[in-house]
């Protein structure tokens, strides 16, 4: 028995546990505004096929409402609850998708799958003025493993009571620019995630995808090598987890340990 987890690039993965699909994120299109592609071919058709899909905040970057037109009629989409109401655009899509709103401590199954809503320390806003509308949140997949997929966070106090007992994180190492603002983690504090949680293994997302228009040459390093330090900073506070720094559109099969 065992987990497969495939990286798409920036925050987009895909989770397959007990005959269940789950997308995270779901960003599948070559430019957003000013941000664009740099690095992975434009994840395939099939990655937007999935039986539940996990939307962490509504940041553009993480709700893309392009790429969520693009599933299937009938996917279930889980997203903070006030997100119905902080983007009008997603009205039209509740025509055609499922959508559930939730909150930390909810919880909403898929087949052999049940999917719990933790905290994040994000500004879970659409834009960066006005009302919170909206919690940023993260989500634990549980099936034959536990996975973690953090969404945007940054560190914050009761982390490991929040999240539980998981074996797998996906968690955020970068961004897309040359500085990384409140509520992210860098590669150096997203090691130290790996010292609270207590896990067996880890891959490093949301780096080296997309970047600003017209900053190829500043601070490319920002750019390139935040998964690569993330595992080099890991081996230090968590030898015993196993780090896995996936190129885009690669896939890690996970044992279960349950």
């Amino acid at each position: 028995m065992s987990v497969e987890v495939t990286w798409w690039g920036h925050a987009t993965a895909t989770v397959r546990d007990s005959g269940v699909t789950v997308l995270t994120d779901p960003l599948l299109v070559r430019r957003l505004a000013h941000l664009r592609r740099r690095r992975g071919a434009l994840p395939p058709p099939r990655a937007v096929r999935a039986d539940l899909v996990l939307v962490s905040h509504l940041h553009a970057d993480h709700l893309h409402l392009g790429s969520l037109a693009m599933l299937a009629p009938g996917t279930r989409v889980v997203l903070p609850r006030g997100a119905v109401r902080a983007v009008p655009g997603l009205r039209r899509l509740a025509r055609r998708l499922r959508l559930t709103e939730v909150v930390p401590g909810d919880e909403v199954t898929a087949g052999e799958v049940t999917v719990r809503a933790v905290p994040a320390a994000h500004d879970g806003r659409r834009l960066p003025v006005g009302r919170h509308l909206s919690p940023a949140l993260g989500f634990v997949v549980a099936g034959e493993e536990r996975t973690y997929f953090a969404g945007d966070t940054g560190l914050f106090d009761g982390m490991a009571e929040a999240v539980g007992e998981v074996d797998t994180a996906l968690l955020p190492v970068g961004g897309w620019g040359p500085f990384l603002g409140e509520g992210h983690l860098d590669a150096r504090r997203a090691a130290e995630v790996l010292t609270r949680l207590r896990l067996r293994s880890a891959v490093p997302v949301h780096f080296g995808t997309y970047w600003p228009v017209g900053m190829d040459a500043v601070r490319p390093h920002e750019f390139h090598s935040p998964g690569a330090e993330f595992k080099r900073l890991a081996a230090r506070p968590a030898p015993e987890v196993t780090v896995h720094l996936l190129e885009h559109g690669e896939s890690v099969r996970l044992e279960a340990n349950r």
